[in-house]
C-alpha cells in the first residue's frame, strides 16, 4: 500500500452513474478509458470510502471491477468531517489496504484527504488521472455523503461513478435501533 443522470443497479448493490452509450440496466461493459488512456492501459479507478472501506458490498465492486478488464486503485479516505486531526482516516486506510488488495488482486494506494469528500476528490484528481471513481456510502437514512448528493457532484467531474452503499443492519431494518 502507499500512502446522472440514471443509475443502473447491479446485484452487488452498487449503483452505476454517468452518460454511457455502453450500459444497459445492471451491466457495465468492459473498462473505460479516459480520453488520454489508450484502451491497452489499466483502467485507473478511485474508490472514495471511509467507514464503508472494509466493507463486503465495497469489496465485492472491487472483485467484479478487476475482473472485467485490467484495472489499479487508488482509495482515497477523506478526514472525518467532525474531528479532521485525528488519525481516524489513516485507520481506515490500514484497516481497509490489505482487504481491498485481496479483492483487486494487485496493490492498492492509499491517500488521506480533506475533511470534505469534494474537495478531497477534486484534489486528487488535480495531481493524478482517473478513469472512473467508486463511491462507498453508509446506508442512506444515515449517510451524510449521499445527503450532500457526493456522487453527483463528483460526477459532474467528468468520470462515471459508481455508488456501492453499505448493507443495513437488521437493527435498522427492522426500526429497532434508538
Amino acid at each position: 500500500m502507499t500512502t446522472s443522470e440514471g443509475a443502473d443497479v447491479t446485484t452487488d448493490g452498487a449503483e452505476r452513474h454517468g452518460p454511457s452509450a455502453d450500459q444497459t440496466a445492471g451491466e457495465t461493459l468492459g473498462p473505460r478509458a479516459g480520453p488520454d488512456t489508450p484502451a491497452s492501459q489499466p483502467a485507473r479507478v478511485l474508490i472514495v470510502a471511509h467507514r464503508t472501506a472494509p466493507t463486503p458490498r465495497l469489496l465485492a465492486a472491487v472483485t467484479d471491477r478487476s475482473r472485467r478488464g485490467p484495472s489499479v486503485f487508488t482509495l482515497l479516505v477523506p478526514r472525518p468531517y467532525w474531528d479532521p486531526d485525528t488519525e481516524e482516516a489513516a485507520a481506515a486506510l490500514e484497516l481497509a489496504a490489505p482487504l481491498l488488495e485481496q479483492a483487486a488482486g494487485s496493490q492498492v494506494d492509499g491517500i488521506i484527504g480533506n475533511s470534505d469528500p469534494l474537495v478531497a476528490v477534486r484534489d486528487v484528481l488535480e495531481r493524478a488521472q482517473f478513469d472512473e471513481v467508486i463511491i462507498s456510502t453508509l446506508p442512506a437514512h444515515v449517510s451524510r455523503w449521499l445527503r450532500l448528493d457526493l456522487p453527483h457532484r463528483v460526477e459532474q467531474l467528468g468520470l462515471p461513478v459508481t455508488v456501492v452503499t453499505a448493507e443495513q443492519s437488521q437493527r435498522a431494518r427492522s426500526g429497532k435501533i434508538g
